[in-house]
């Protein structure tokens, strides 16, 4: 996965550390936002969500700067756009985030998850926490989940990647951790999609606190 390192939109946002929020019986949340430490499992925990209900979710399909390969279709894994035209819908903040792997460049465009939102569907995000700064609006209506790292007893952290996903998990729930809806120890997927599904599911029908901003 690229590195999403830059957003224009970013920098003319500041994430809120307050704001005024009220009780509503019910709120239908439209997009769910995956944080955690890079290789914690998110991608995997997409995946198997959308397996599991692919008439529920879905994940936007990326654009790309890079050359599509002979067995790829326009618009099936990737939109292949040229490099001109996305320096331009990224000037016109028309990106969540992007960067660039391999000299290509890639991509979330806003209009991919407004899709999804039209199909009926929740929109399935694994994104820097950064992106937060766009998400946080009644556009999008984020559920957000911190996938936490898993715990390191009776695992053996041969290399210390363990403590490193350990630690950098902390510092994103200590800057982050105001904005969670739900926080995961990814010990075990079944487990972990149990949790998801279960919490998505109250957070449609039983009343819940949201940011007055999405509401009036």
């Amino acid at each position: 996965k690229y590195l999403a390192k830059h957003n224009a939109v970013f920098d003319q946002l500041d994430l809120v550390t307050y704001e005024e929020v009220v009780k509503l019986p019910t709120f239908q949340r439209k997009t769910l936002v995956l944080l955690g430490a890079h290789g914690v499992g998110r991608r995997h925990i997409k995946n198997t969500l959308i397996a599991k209900h692919p008439d529920q979710y879905a994940y936007p399909i990326p654009h790309t700067t890079r050359q599509p390969r002979s067995d790829e279709e326009n618009g099936r894994n990737y939109f292949f756009v040229s490099h001109d035209e996305m320096m331009s819908d990224i000037a016109a903040n028309e990106y969540l985030e992007y960067g660039t792997h391999e000299e290509a460049m890639y991509g979330t465009k806003l209009d991919t998850i407004r899709r999804i939102h039209q199909e009926g569907k929740m929109a399935i995000l694994d994104v820097e926490p950064q992106a937060l700064k766009v998400l946080r609006t009644a556009e999008f209506a984020p559920f957000v989940v911190f996938i936490a790292a898993p715990t390191l007893q009776n695992i053996a952290d041969y290399d210390g990647s363990l403590e490193r996903l350990a630690k950098e998990s902390e510092l994103m729930r200590h800057a982050y951790g105001h904005y969670f809806d739900l926080t995961i120890v990814n010990n075990d997927i079944d487990e972990t999609i149990a949790q998801l599904e279960a919490a998505i599911e109250k957070a449609r029908t039983q009343p819940q606190w949201v940011p007055v901003a999405w509401v009036y």
